[in-house]
């Protein structure tokens, strides 16, 4: 993955957010995040978000690493990475194994951060069909 500024804040914090994910370290994931953040993930409704809203505040995202994060496996694969501003945007996809599946989420995913460097938004779109059809058995 080629980053035009590997120590921007967005991408340092991007970085860090995956670091903690994979590592299923929960408060240094929430400690990355500005205390109103956002986390979409996938945009819309799904099982993690059944009205869509996103996951909003410390203790929303801290549910939602419960329920999507802390029972999975996860390996992040950006092949582009696009900087703008404040905010990044990341190409490729996510693999998830978890209940006894591995499932490829392919997609784009952004954060956004404040003048603190903490995120105040990570948008992932990636298409649940689409994901789900790619399940396969571990």
């Amino acid at each position: 993955m080629t980053v035009t500024n590997p120590e921007a804040p967005v991408h340092l914090a991007g970085k860090r957010s995956r670091e903690a994910a994979m590592a299923g370290d929960k408060e240094a994931w929430l400690a990355l995040f500005a205390d109103d953040a956002i986390v979409e993930d996938p945009i819309g409704k799904s099982h993690f978000d059944p009205e869509g809203k996103g996951h909003r505040g410390k203790q929303a995202l801290a549910k939602f690493f419960d329920m999507a994060i802390a029972p999975s496996q996860l390996e992040f694969n950006f092949a582009q990475t696009y900087q703008c501003g404040d905010e990044e945007a990341n190409v490729g996809n996510i693999v998830i194994v978890a209940s006894g599946f591995r499932v490829v989420a392919e997609g784009v995913f952004t954060y956004r951060v404040n003048d603190a460097g903490k995120i105040v938004a990570l948008r992932a779109f990636w298409e649940l069909d689409r994901a789900t059809a790619s399940a396969r058995p571990v």
